[in-house]
């Protein structure tokens, strides 16, 4: 049987497989070269194997979850390009490589960003879920859409930006890291959880598992961005408090702040009671979510 970081490595190559076969039938181009590069850059590739992941702990035999798993992934590494842009947090690195306006421009890093959001829905929309029902089909198209829109990711985004220089109360910040990064992490099980035709009371659970690790998973960025290695990250660290930005370091304190990553760790494997050995790859992910070093 695989261990966890075999595990981990057989899902990101097969991930990594799979978004390349998107520019195998497409001829050469600025913006395909921007995408790919950015695209293919690296990266743990967390939500897709979430999705992955979610959808065995219920059933291991569910058609074209892979390509859902990627469409996710295109809209995430959409998020980093316009993250990185000078409007918003002004990064010249990412994953140890140039950010992607500083390897084209700007203008090709900004249409990148919003052919990669583009991409997702046409993959969503097309052959992958002609397996499912319609109703099951327009159910993730719109769990997506929402978790990636105004009323998810991107308002997190803007309350983000628009939060600067403030101080924010507790409940304020959660309600940030909820949306911006959270929304998306907790989709990726969450559809995952649908399209394995999930029961109820395993929905509920898979969805509280995904509350956590998504609020965690931004709690110990906060913390990496204050004491990572900014080699190791592939990323300058620090950022956050020049750009005054609102952390949970800032907040509770360093040490408070991985506390309560661990107390979050702590509920997602509690909401995963239900479930038997099919998602103990679930539970190695909210681990290695809260002891990762980069």
């Amino acid at each position: 049987m695989l261990n966890f970081k075999q595990l981990l490595k057989q899902q990101q190559d097969s991930i990594n497989q799979e978004l390349l076969l998107l520019f195998d039938s497409h001829p050469q181009s600025c913006l395909l070269t921007a995408m790919h590069y950015s695209l293919m850059a690296g990266g743990k590739r967390i939500r897709p194997i979430l999705c992955i992941n979610a959808a065995n702990a219920v059933n291991d035999q569910v058609n074209n979850i892979l390509s859902v798993a990627c469409a996710i992934e295109c809209i995430h590494t959409y998020s980093l390009i316009h993250d990185d842009l000078p409007a918003m947090d002004n990064d010249d690195l990412r994953r140890g490589n140039p950010t992607c306006h500083k390897a084209f421009d700007e203008a090709t890093a900004i249409l990148a960003g919003d052919a990669l959001l583009t991409l997702a829905f046409e993959i969503l929309s097309g052959n992958t879920l002609s397996n499912h029902d319609p109703e099951t089909r327009l159910q993730v198209i719109q769990m997506v859409a929402h978790a990636a829109g105004p009323y998810g990711m991107i308002e997190g985004q803007m309350q983000d930006i628009a939060s600067e220089s403030t101080q924010l109360t507790a409940t304020e910040l959660e309600r940030l890291h909820r949306l911006k990064t959270g929304a998306l992490i907790a989709v990726s099980v969450n559809t995952g959880a649908l399209l394995a035709k999930a029961s109820s009371a395993q929905k509920e659970m898979l969805n509280a598992y995904a509350q956590n690790i998504g609020l965690a998973f931004q709690v110990i960025d906060d913390v990496l961005n204050v004491r990572g290695d900014a080699k190791q990250m592939g990323k300058a660290v620090g950022t956050d408090r020049e750009n005054q930005k609102n952390t949970y370091p800032d907040l509770m304190g360093l040490s408070a702040a991985e506390k309560k990553a661990h107390q979050l760790l702590d509920y997602a494997i509690d909401a995963l009671s239900i479930f038997d050995d099919r998602a103990d790859p679930l539970r190695s992910i909210a681990r290695y979510i809260v002891q990762r070093d980069h």
